[in-house]
């Protein structure tokens, strides 16, 4: 009976780790991010083109110019707004700003979105928690002011004038760097 007993105990321990590691295998494999697969073995510009959450920051980055500049080695680290974080601009923002005599500001408001280096959550998450204002203050690409907070595990990235964007999705890792998804644009001043 003790046998018996112990070869059950065994098997359930058996599949426990069986399946404890299939489903960190499937979460570490390619993060799905507006319903396509994201690959690592891909650049910024591959995975985000097929995101259907994203499609106005690529057109954005096309009119922008910055597809050449996004697709090359890096590494950045990019906090992507959602087509709805677009959407909520007030009316005619985006349309203003995709006009060919706008490119120069259309140009910092994306790169405000953009920091040289690859910055994990947990990188961002240790640098706000060392910081003595619990805040991680970094600099966009763009020369802007940005800050981490850290708000009940949730990280949150303002822009310069306080407007916070909390990260939906985190190390969406990429060949050049990684994407953090996010609800809202961040502006410039």
């Amino acid at each position: 009976m003790k046998l018996s007993i112990a070869k059950t105990t065994f098997r359930a321990f058996n599949v426990a780790v069986v399946a404890g590691f299939l489903s960190t295998a499937a979460y570490a494999e390619n993060p799905m991010v507006g319903g396509a697969a994201m690959y690592e073995s891909k650049n910024i510009v591959e995975n985000a083109v097929n995101s259907e959450d994203h499609t106005t920051l690529v057109a954005a980055v096309q009119a922008a110019g910055l597809v050449e500049t996004l697709q090359s080695a890096g590494p950045f680290t990019v906090f992507a707004p959602v087509n709805a974080a677009f959407a909520a601009l007030p009316e005619g923002t985006v349309e203003t700003l995709l006009m060919p005599e706008n490119k120069a500001t259309l140009t910092k408001v994306l790169t405000s979105h953009v920091v040289a280096g690859k910055w994990s959550a947990a990188n961002i998450i240790s640098a706000a928690g060392k910081s003595s204002d619990g805040f991680y203050h970094f600099e966009a690409v763009s020369g802007d002011a940005l800050s981490a907070q850290v708000k009940n595990g949730k990280v949150y990235i303002f822009d310069e004038s306080g407007n916070a964007s909390l990260v939906t999705i985190a190390d969406v890792n990429q060949s050049n760097g990684v994407i953090h998804v996010v609800n809202r644009v961040l502006l410039p001043k």
